[in-house]
């Protein structure tokens, strides 16, 4: 199979495997990196996070593993394996695993 930034095209691949846990780390890795929008796996360490930014785009957040605290514009949402929460584009966003966290991020750049 063709490969693309490490991911193998055409091939089934295990969502929670493409990011693995580092100690005291953010690790991420891209799965498609297009100009229309960017798939992103990525695992953060327990109490590892992203500080408060904006993106000019929506950014959907599925739930791989673990749990974590995601804050949009000043509230704190709590999610856990199994859901998704959408940050709308260009409100205040950040977030911190409350223990060991995985997640999909899909931007989709229109």
């Amino acid at each position: 199979m063709a490969e693309k930034k490490g991911v193998a095209l055409g091939e089934a691949l295990n969502l929670v495997n493409l990011a693995g846990y580092q100690d005291g780390a953010v690790v991420s890795r891209t799965v498609i990196d297009k100009p229309v929008g960017t798939i992103t796996a990525f695992a953060f360490d327990a109490g590892e996070g992203l500080s408060e930014h904006t993106a000019p785009y929506d950014a959907f957040v599925q739930v791989l593993d673990g749990e974590a605290e995601i804050n949009i514009e000043g509230t704190t949402h709590t999610v856990s394996a199994g859901e998704i929460i959408i940050m709308p584009a260009n409100k205040p966003h950040s977030l911190r695993a409350v223990k060991r966290f995985k997640m999909l991020l899909v931007m989709i750049r229109a």
